[in-house]
């Protein structure tokens, strides 16, 4: 395995858009645990944690619980895990499989439900728009 460089949370929180105590709360509740420490204990990160930080990040504006965070980090581990000598079963990855699709489902209907929230706030903010056009208003005009 070829070795990655490593970096501070301070980067990596510059790079995720995540905040530092953020960062720290996810590895509290075990879903990024940094993959190593320096000699005066500040956590490193791989780019491996950091696309798996951006991951969480793309989950989060979909409502998934910390807990649905969790075990759909542990299918994508235990499906990715060819070649560490971690293999799952063709039988396991076929239930793997079949848990991932259920959370692609969630994920879909979840985000067609944004899009519908987020076309009903355009009309809201064209409606005020038109309005304020209508009343010889403008932007800074009082």
């Amino acid at each position: 395995m070829t070795e990655q460089r490593q970096m501070q949370i301070g980067e990596v929180a510059e790079r995720t858009g995540l905040s530092l105590r953020t960062m720290r709360h996810y590895e509290e509740v075990g879903l990024v645990i940094p993959s190593a420490r320096s000699k005066g204990g500040f956590r490193l990160y791989t780019e491996s944690d950091v696309e798996r930080l951006m991951v969480i990040r793309r989950m989060k504006p979909l409502d998934f619980s910390l807990e649905e965070m969790r075990d759909l980090l542990e299918i994508t581990d235990r499906l990715s895990a060819a070649g560490s000598g971690e293999t799952p079963s063709e039988e396991e990855r076929e239930r793997l499989r079949e848990r991932l699709d259920s959370y692609r489902k969630v994920a879909d209907a979840r985000c067609e439900t944004l899009r519908a929230r987020l076309s009903m706030a355009e009309d809201f903010a064209a409606t005020l728009r038109q309005r304020l056009a209508e009343s010889g208003g403008g932007p800074g005009r009082r």
